[in-house]
């Protein structure tokens, strides 16, 4: 991996959902960093949000270890056929399937479309998010409290609901929470929530699942660099985004691919339960 510093971040905004192309500068996902060994052979995955940021770092990190990956996005086309040719190039199948995840339906078709192309599904990562910032309560609007909450939590409900009658022992379900999750910031209410949600839903499932020798585990990113920022954050926020974490840098959506390989492969057989945090330096108790 290479020794990161801390990129110059412009105040830069984005209409949602945001385009990883257009970011300034463009993250690394580990398009030219990533080693694969073998860890994942054999192996299908689905990954929601797989275009960009974190989903695009975790299937791209997937292919190279031995995975087919199906990439769920909403709208982002560009971004969705990068990451589907660097899986390619990797040896693998890409499957792309675009779409609204606050569709149960949408979100019944997506595993049912990885199983139709695989023949098995191993791995989940419910990594999709929304986000958005006020100061004052007030200023949240009904629709925006409920597009956080049907998509963070609400589809990775409904995809390991639709997933679990072709998921067998030994498959791993991986979702993506928050720092926030554990120290909420105000402007981030409903998120913040959601993310909470996400941590204690990943528990109970661990628990619920473990007799059926299905892991469950989350992941806390902190500050990475992704499309969700300049695409949901005002812009004088983005500008040197991350710096105030303890190693002084916003993470990159590479840094956190590892961790998911890891708790998708044999090497994370005895990880279930967990909450791990990737936060630059701050604590997560």
């Amino acid at each position: 991996m290479p020794e990161y510093e801390q990129p110059q971040i412009p105040a830069q905004q984005q209409d949602v959902p945001g385009v990883q192309s257009e970011m300034t500068p463009v993250p690394d996902c580990g398009e030219t960093t990533y080693r694969g060994s073998g860890k994942m052979t054999g192996k299908a995955a689905l990954i929601t949000g797989g275009d960009s940021g974190i989903g695009r770092a975790v299937a791209i990190a997937y292919a190279r270890e031995g995975a087919d990956v199906l990439i769920s996005y909403l709208n982002e086309h560009d971004d969705a056929r990068d990451t589907a040719r660097y899986v390619e190039e990797a040896g693998r199948r890409a499957v792309l399937v675009p779409g609204d995840l606050t569709d149960h339906a949408h979100c019944r078709e997506v595993v049912q479309r990885a199983v139709d192309e695989f023949g098995r599904l191993d791995v989940l990562v419910p990594n999709a998010a929304y986000q958005s910032l006020h100061d004052n309560l007030e200023d949240f609007t009904d629709e925006e409290f409920d597009l956080v909450f049907q998509l963070n939590i609400g589809h990775y409900f409904r995809i390991v609901k639709a997933a679990l009658p072709h998921l067998q022992a030994g498959a791993s379900i991986i979702a993506t929470t928050s720092v926030n999750a554990d120290t909420p910031g105000p402007p981030l209410a409903p998120y913040s929530a959601s993310k909470a949600a996400i941590a204690n839903f990943s528990a109970s499932l661990a628990q619920m699942l473990g007799p059926r020798g299905i892991r469950v585990n989350s992941v806390a990113p902190g500050a990475i660099w992704t499309p969700l920022i300049p695409a949901t954050m005002p812009p004088e926020q983005v500008e040197d985004y991350g710096s105030q974490a303890p190693l002084g840098r916003t993470g990159q959506p590479a840094e956190l691919a590892a961790l998911y390989v890891l708790l998708a492969s044999d090497g994370g057989s005895y990880i279930s339960g967990s909450m791990i945090p990737v936060t630059g330096g701050n604590p997560v108790l």
